[in-house]
């Protein structure tokens, strides 16, 4: 049996179907309000604040967003997309921001 934890060596191209990519829905999370796992599948819920008005004041709500449920591949395999995206993300901060001309040409 093949270990679930070690991706698959080469898996080979991926092609993306255009026609899937336009209805794929948007997912916003503040954060992950809990997690665990459940006959090999990984579990994790996506929350995010709403601010609601209460009279003068602001009470914030956490609402679920999604239920993410994926095999531990898939989870290995976003983790890397996420730490890959926060490398790039660190890197974009440390260089230095270009000087904006007062008067352009």
């Amino acid at each position: 049996m093949a270990d679930p934890e070690t991706p698959a060596a080469n898996p080979g191209p991926v092609t993306i179907s255009s026609s899937s990519s336009e209805r794929a829905p948007i997912i916003y999370f503040d954060g992950a309000s809990c997690f665990g796992h459940h006959n090999g599948a990984i579990q994790i819920e996506l929350a995010a604040n709403l601010l609601m008005p209460v009279g003068a004041a602001v009470r914030v709500d956490v609402v679920q967003t999604a239920h993410l449920r994926c095999s531990v591949a898939a989870a290995l395999a976003l983790r890397e997309a996420l730490d890959k995206a926060l490398a790039m993300y660190k890197q974009g901060q440390q260089q230095s921001p270009e000087e904006i001309p007062a008067v352009k040409n």
